[in-house]
């Protein structure tokens, strides 16, 4: 893993948590010892050999099928890491030691660490730890017996979901880059915008039932912005397009010139433009289409 960071001269130490109390999410610091502080850091150094572990990394898609542990990357600069991009950069987060009194308004815990060089280290985890120890009941040796616990117990886990640095996000859990980050809103309010670029490379399509759809339907809209920030859709042949479309059950419609798609073949007619439908002939003279649900370019 190269991070734009040197976790060997830090500098600064922040923890804190997100909080969800109905009125909007806040980020708020809370004081730790330098004990706790000792823990943080194994946990980022954990991320980072669990990441190490997976090998070479990948750029996030919002289309892909990702594992429960895979090592992907999205820029910071990236429309879809705004969430991530506000708390790494964030100056003043109010600081206060009741932020855990209301555990169950926590959705995650995070560390900000600073460099002797003014570079910044955000590490978030998700907080299911934290509430699934407060449901539960605890004891602990207290003298020679046995006693129930009854104050709020935080328990923090072995590793962080993903790392923040001052260009990236790098991530070992996809599932909690799209929960903490709220990737699917996000995807869904770029749909007008990613429809319009689009249109510009794809000229000969109508694209004003696509966008309709894709507004309120979550597969539609990841596969808008796939193909957006991959550039995928750029210079393909309109004539082979249809071809394609017709080999794997894609229904078209064309007329004056322009392909239009109704609303049951639009999330096929995304996945032809996205390289997810392909046709295989090993068997002479009986054609398979099939939908690919994860895809590496050989």
């Amino acid at each position: 893993m190269n991070l734009s960071f040197d976790l060997g001269n830090i500098t600064i130490t922040e923890f804190g948590v997100g909080r969800d109390g109905g009125d909007g999410e806040t980020f708020v610091l809370v004081p730790v010892d330098a004990d706790v502080q000792a823990a943080l850091l194994e946990m980022v150094n954990a991320t980072g050999d669990a990441l190490d572990e997976l090998g070479d990394p990948s750029e996030y898609e919002p289309s892909e099928k990702y594992d429960a542990h895979e090592y992907i990357l999205l820029p910071l600069q990236n429309d879809l890491a705004s969430h991530f991009q506000l708390l790494h950069t964030a100056d003043n987060l109010a600081l206060s030691a009741e932020a855990l009194a209301e555990p169950s308004e926590i959705f995650c815990y995070f560390v900000r660490m600073s460099d002797s060089s003014g570079r910044r280290l955000t590490a978030i985890r998700r907080s299911t730890q934290f509430k699934g120890v407060l449901k539960s009941r605890l004891i602990r040796l207290v003298t020679d017996a046995m006693k129930l616990v009854t104050e709020s117990v935080f328990k923090l886990d072995r590793d962080f979901d993903l790392l923040v640095d001052q260009d990236t996000v790098h991530v070992l859990r996809p599932k909690a880059l799209e929960t903490i980050g709220k990737l699917q809103a996000a995807v869904l309010a770029a749909v007008p915008e990613n429809v319009s670029v689009m249109q510009e490379q794809l000229p000969y399509v109508d694209f004003d039932s696509i966008r309709d759809y894709a507004i309120g339907h979550s597969r539609a809209a990841r596969n808008l912005a796939a193909l957006r920030s991959s550039g995928r859709a750029m210079n393909i042949d309109k004539a082979a397009l249809i071809k394609m479309c017709a080999k794997t059950g894609v229904q078209l419609l064309e007329a004056d010139g322009k392909i239009t798609v109704e609303a049951a073949y639009i999330v096929g007619f995304l996945e032809v433009l996205d390289r997810r439908r392909y046709e295989v002939e090993l068997v002479l003279d009986s054609p398979e289409p099939f939908r690919a649900s994860s895809r590496q370019r050989i």
